[in-house]
């Protein structure tokens, strides 16, 4: 651990390692929030039709992915979707290789998407900001781990409305482990556990109320997982903080959506974003929340 203390007390260099990092983690992210929902998808198939007892020859897919090709999240290596020319080590340096090769594809000269070093600089700056905060390289760690986590859920559940347990409870129970061994937030195991506990049964009880009143689902279970993990990595004192912060965000940018005519009010949209921004907000900002609350509630009883 002695190596690991110039970090504890060098902002400058724990930041500037942070961003270096942060921007490889970021494009490693771009390949998970592609392919993983597309590894689901293609499980979900082959039990169906294993449960139908259906040949997958005899069936007509639309956008097939045959089993005999392997696809996870290493291979196939990265290539052009268009001329499949790979991408080569000098190709994929973050925001660097974009920038040279001027957003295209260096053979075929089709255009790279924004998301992509986008993507990176905005893992880069998140787990910045959380170096700038945290002195502890351990906990700093571990803290980044969260933070990759949630940028990741979000760009899936815009893209697909979707929440995967994959990434949901290894977080959940990395949360309440770690409050055990004392590492990360600091949460003390029973405040990680009634965190977690609270977090799930919030969110179902919305679903469930929402539900009985409407007929219709206002939204999904990897929502209730997403809060219990957040639960368990800031314990229940700071769930209201999420609640109240996730959904102010999702009414505001709902409205302005619906109001541009870019959505659908009869359509489900996105919570888990929400729930993300509001957990990250909740981590860097916590204490200020913690106080700003008990000087509301302390106006309110001197009222």
């Amino acid at each position: 651990m002695e190596l690991l203390d110039p970090l504890a007390h060098q902002p400058l260099l724990r930041v500037t390692l942070a961003i270096v990092l942060g921007l490889l983690v970021g494009s490693f992210l771009n390949v998970v929030v592609y392919r993983l929902p597309l590894m689901l998808q293609r499980g979900w198939r082959n039990q169906c039709l294993e449960f139908l007892e259906l040949d997958e020859s005899r069936v007509e897919l639309k956008d097939p992915m045959p089993n005999h090709v392997r696809f996870s999240l290493s291979t196939p290596g990265s290539h052009c979707p268009r001329c499949t020319a790979p991408v080569r080590a000098w190709q994929n340096i973050p925001i660097l290789s974009y920038l040279w090769l001027r957003g295209r594809c260096a053979r075929c000269r089709e255009r790279i998407s924004l998301r992509y070093p986008l993507v990176e600089a905005t893992s880069a700056t998140l787990v910045a900001l959380v170096a700038w905060s945290v002195s502890d390289p351990m906990d700093l760690l571990m803290l980044m781990i969260l933070t990759w986590s949630l940028l990741a859920l979000s760009l899936i559940d815009f893209d697909h409305q979707l929440l995967p347990d994959d990434i949901t409870l290894p977080l959940l129970w990395l949360g309440l482990v770690l409050s055990v061994a004392g590492i990360g937030t600091g949460v003390s195991p029973a405040d990680a556990v009634l965190g977690a506990a609270l977090g799930y049964m919030t969110l179902w009880s919305v679903y469930w109320l929402f539900r009985l009143a409407t007929g219709r689902e206002g939204m999904g279970y990897g929502d209730f997982k997403l809060l219990a993990a957040l639960g368990a990595w800031l314990g229940w004192q700071n769930l209201l903080a999420v609640v109240l912060l996730s959904s102010i965000a999702g009414t505001v940018i709902g409205t302005l959506v619906i109001l541009l005519g870019k959505g659908n009010r009869n359509l489900p949209a996105p919570f888990g974003p929400y729930l993300a921004v509001a957990g990250y907000l909740t981590l860097l900002l916590g204490d200020l929340f913690h106080s700003e609350y008990q000087q509301f509630i302390m106006r309110l009883v001197q009222a």
